[in-house]
């Protein structure tokens, strides 16, 4: 079981591979694990990632010979992650095995310097520089907050799928057919979360489309677009479809949804999804060149722009992005937002409304793109509804502005 936590380290920070996808193909590849063995390494795994600046610095070993890149909270080439597993069974409070991988940890100074890092943000909160830096200046005093909640473990959200079954349905299935316990959440009226972590995606009630995995904060994106049955509606950057499924269930299958994104493959996957959930109302159209935007001039009654990000509101569920993300990425996707919002904000009716929208924590990637939009725009787009959710919250950190076309 270590052997197969250095390997999936190994592939995420030396391969730059994703964190949940490297859990995947680990776990298909071994399908004779048992649910223990399958939970240690998923949630040991996450757990490095999330804490690897911090397990880099109290070990006091350097894994990749970047000692620059260590300090900074940057990642280097490495062949040998052992002390950071070695630093996580210290912390876990799990006897340290005496194996030679772990030889030179010593658990005194492990604590010693564990102490010494809680008075730095930055080491406290296993953070880069750079990113604290960026963050505190443009949250200010809530960055404390915020960024100690993101290292919180995410919760697995359901959404309920209305077009086959109701939430109170759903529930006394899950846990009478398969033993599977959920709790409601009060405010959101189609979410459940798992009272225990596990495997959804095998279940019969997955396969046969009842629920969609999806975060509580995400699910106010759809609603909040105030779809209507009948209604022409564009998912603009649909990508899986998540938002997409949502608006179909929200609209009862009746009017049409056009699912729009660069990616075919991501479009195929809502297609999978689609047909699944039971959602007959989705046409997807792969944005190939600019004329597929001006072909839908002036078409659809909602708009719903749900915009490439830097994603530091969903690091509780991708805590590998904190040290893949580059200040250079984030200055080159806010401009990627302000000219989505720009071309695409042309397919909106007059009168029809639109929610630009991101899962970054940033006033930069949100509130202000929406005030320079308006500002370009000069009167023909007004801010009527914004609303924010936060991971202090318990849940993901989203942004979202419902704008409407004069």
């Amino acid at each position: 079981m270590c052997e197969a936590v250095i390997r999936g380290l190994e592939m995420i920070f030396v391969e730059n591979k994703y964190a949940d996808k490297v859990i995947e193909k680990t776990l298909k590849e071994n399908p004779k694990w048992g649910a223990r063995d399958r939970r240690f390494i998923a949630e040991t795994t996450y757990d490095i990632v999330r804490w690897y600046r911090l397990f880099n610095h109290v070990t006091d070993i350097t894994p990749n010979g970047n000692t620059q890149a260590r300090e900074g909270g940057g990642v280097g080439s490495s062949d040998n992650f052992w002390p950071l597993l070695g630093a996580w069974c210290i912390w876990s409070k799990i006897d340290l095995p005496r194996w030679t991988e772990f030889e030179g940890l010593d658990i005194k100074r492990f604590w010693e310097r564990y102490d010494q890092a809680r008075n730095t943000r930055r080491l406290r909160e296993s953070l880069p520089d750079w990113l604290d830096e960026l963050c505190a200046r443009e949250l200010g005093e809530p960055w404390d907050k915020e960024c100690s909640a993101l290292n919180e473990p995410a919760k697995v959200v359901l959404r309920v799928n209305t077009l086959k079954i109701s939430k109170a349905e759903l529930q006394q299935r899950l846990e009478r057919e398969e033993n599977i316990e959920t709790k409601s959440l009060a405010s959101f009226p189609d979410a459940l979360y798992l009272a225990e972590r596990q495997n959804i995606f095998t279940r019969q009630s997955f396969k046969d489309g009842l629920f969609e995995i999806q975060d509580a904060a995400s699910q106010l994106i759809a609603p909040f677009l105030r779809p209507e049955p009948g209604l022409r509606v564009i998912d603009a950057c649909a990508g899986g479809g998540g938002k997409t499924l949502h608006l179909a269930s929200l609209m009862k299958n009746k009017g049409r949804i056009i699912a729009l994104d660069t990616e075919p493959w991501k479009l195929e996957e809502l297609k999978k999804r689609a047909r699944r959930a039971g959602a007959s109302n989705i046409e997807t159209r792969i944005i190939d060149s600019s004329k597929v935007i001006k072909r839908l001039e002036g078409s659809v009654d909602r708009l719903l722009l749900d915009v490439p990000c830097s994603g530091l509101g969903v690091l509780k569920r991708n805590p590998d992005a904190k040290w893949k993300l580059s200040l250079a990425f984030i200055e080159k996707v806010k401009v990627l937002q302000q000219k989505i919002v720009m071309d695409y904000s042309a397919m909106l009716k007059p009168k029809g409304l639109m929610v630009y929208s991101t899962c970054s924590l940033l006033p930069s990637e949100n509130e202000e793109q929406v005030k320079k939009f308006l500002t370009l725009q000069d009167g023909k787009f007004e801010l009527m509804d914004e609303h924010r959710t936060y991971p202090s919250e318990g849940m993901d950190g989203f942004y979202m502005a419902l704008m409407r076309k004069h």
